[in-house]
């Protein structure tokens, strides 16, 4: 390989025919540098948009008074439904115990509760599928675990080695 000097060995390129290899390297490197601080000048821009409140509400202005309209009618229905029961809480209590007379009048052996007598055959089938399925349900928690959470085995010492501490 024959080295020409610095000078001919740009003559092909207009930009760079009158540099040498050290203009150039320094020419790059001012370009990138320049580059660089325009990239960090563009993400210092960013950051400070993404953490100045008071421009995040007024590009979402109409979104966040819909979401504090909501909210108020939502408290508001809240405070009215409150209201209307502790206005009406003697009368509902009245209503409740006039129903649960009815129902120790009509079934005098099931005066705590309301639900109909299921067949024999219907409660053990739900019973039998209860039990299937909280087996089923705690197996599958059990081998989760024990693939997420390594066991800790504890290692054994052979006999010899014991001996020879």
């Amino acid at each position: 390989m024959s080295q020409a000097p610095e000078t001919e060995a740009h003559v092909d390129h207009a930009i760079t025919r009158r540099m040498g290899d050290r203009e150039q390297v320094e020419q790059t490197a001012d370009r990138i540098r320049d580059e660089l601080l325009l990239t960090l000048e563009e993400l210092d821009r960013r950051r400070t948009r993404a953490t100045d409140v008071r421009y995040h509400v007024n590009q979402n202005k109409d979104l966040l008074i819909t979401v504090g309209a909501a909210a108020l009618v939502a408290v508001g229905l809240g405070v009215g439904l409150a209201i209307y029961r502790a206005r009406h809480h003697d009368e509902r209590v009245r209503r409740q115990r006039r129903r649960a007379l009815e129902r120790a009048w009509a079934h005098p052996d099931r005066v705590a509760t309301s639900i109909e007598d299921r067949p024999l055959g219907a409660e053990l089938g739900r019973k039998v599928v209860m039990i299937f399925a909280t087996s089923l349900a705690t197996a599958v928690a059990r081998n989760s675990i024990q693939t997420l959470v390594p066991s800790r085995a504890i290692a054994k010492v052979p006999a010899d080695k014991d001996k020879k501490s």
